[in-house]
């Protein structure tokens, strides 16, 4: 459960408590007639105890930051452990089109992830070299022509001799030539009209597209969806409520549902497909300084609503040996016991308790590690041997 880098643990070791109240830094052998009342005293203050004592004085305790607290009774529900993916809105994301037909050429510093602005160029279309020529050069040509035709005609009819009706078929093929072009003079500009992300690139660099073909898609990424797959067989424990922790594939800290906005969908029944019924949520971006992207794979710890008074302990003060569970209850200042627990549920930070230890007891939830290392370490000093 704990990795240790051995060059540390030759550093700590020696600082590590084998007496109730001796570190290893005193001699128990010199004066040993004055320290032989501190041996029956402690003989005594121990007597209680079984063998597994683990001995770990206050000050070095508080040097490697082992902290404890005395456990009680909190609401916790039933955990639904499931697995997610994180997915564009619908309403988020902008598809970028062709206005012309052409050769893609994408700007140079353009890739998935880039951050882009409303009407910065990605990059361009031109039909230069293809056969039949530059569709957006003959409908600048042609929008050119029509303005020309509409300013000659322009000042006749307002002195009436051109008719209205001919004025406004001359204006008609104007608008119909500013519409037909692309806004650049030989080529069109592929540009996007929202600030985002570059989520999808849907064409290769140099690779012909008709007008109207989508090129690049553009996403906002404000907020984003997440979709958690439930299998089917906990429909019961699937409600409106699902609130939790969540943690995002390769961050390794946990994050409370709330603290990132995550706020349910209406439930979803009518789509199970392969087993799983997906329930959807909705999360901000860039909340907890973490930032998401479409893609990522999510992990959820789901508590319904249904609460219960039980006996739940953080992760960080379980330690694990060969499959079976413990945590570590302090006896006195400076002992404490390794006791076997069954655990339950768990939500990413705290696990619930079957059976092992009762409310009111005080354990280790912090620095867990080194009252393992001072189990490990199994000396007993002198003044506390009991076949001394």
């Amino acid at each position: 459960m704990y990795q240790i880098n051995s060059s540390i643990i030759s550093l700590i070791v020696p600082f590590l408590f084998i007496s109730c109240g001796r570190s290893l830094g005193e001699d128990s052998h010199d004066d040993h007639d004055h320290g032989h009342d501190h041996h029956v005293e402690s003989e005594h203050k121990h007597k209680e105890h079984d063998n597994g004592v683990i001995e770990l004085s206050p000050e070095d305790a508080a040097f490697l930051g082992v902290k404890t607290n005395v456990i009680d009774l909190s609401d916790f529900g039933d955990i639904l452990h499931v697995s997610g993916v994180l997915e564009s809105m619908p309403t988020d994301s902008y598809t970028v089109v062709s206005k012309s037909s052409g050769l893609v050429s994408f700007a140079p510093n353009l890739s998935l992830g880039s951050n882009v602005k409303a009407g910065s160029i990605l990059g361009r279309v031109s039909s230069q070299g293809i056969a039949g020529g530059d569709q957006n050069e003959i409908s600048y040509e042609e929008m050119e022509i029509a303005k020309r035709e509409l300013d000659r005609i322009k000042p006749l009819h307002e002195e009436g001799i051109v008719s209205t009706r001919d004025y406004n078929e001359v204006e008609a093929n104007y608008r119909r030539a500013v519409k037909a072009y692309s806004g650049a003079k030989s080529g069109s500009e592929i540009t996007s009209k929202i600030d985002g992300v570059v989520t999808a690139v849907l064409v290769d660099d140099g690779s012909y597209v008709d007008s109207g073909s989508p090129i690049v898609v553009v996403t906002k990424g404000d907020r984003l969806m997440l979709r958690a797959d439930v299998p089917a067989r906990c429909i019961n424990q699937i409600s409106n409520k699902l609130r939790g922790n969540i943690r995002f594939n390769g961050i390794d800290k946990i994050y409370s549902m709330d603290s990132l906005n995550v706020r349910q969908q209406s439930k979803t029944v009518s789509q199970m497909s392969g087993g799983y019924i997906p329930v959807y949520f909705t999360i901000d971006n860039n909340k907890e300084n973490v930032v998401l992207v479409p893609g990522m794979l999510v992990e959820l710890f789901l508590q319904n609503s249904g609460l219960s008074r039980s006996l739940v302990v953080p992760f960080t003060a379980v330690s694990e040996q060969q499959g079976v569970y413990f945590v570590y209850e302090k006896l006195d200042d400076d002992c404490y016991k390794k006791v076997p627990v069954k655990l339950g549920p768990n939500d990413g930070v705290n696990v619930q308790i079957i059976s092992g230890i009762a409310p009111g007891v005080e354990i280790v939830t912090e620095g867990t590690v080194f009252v393992k290392l001072a189990e490990s370490n199994g000396a007993v000093p002198e003044g506390h041997t009991h076949s001394h």
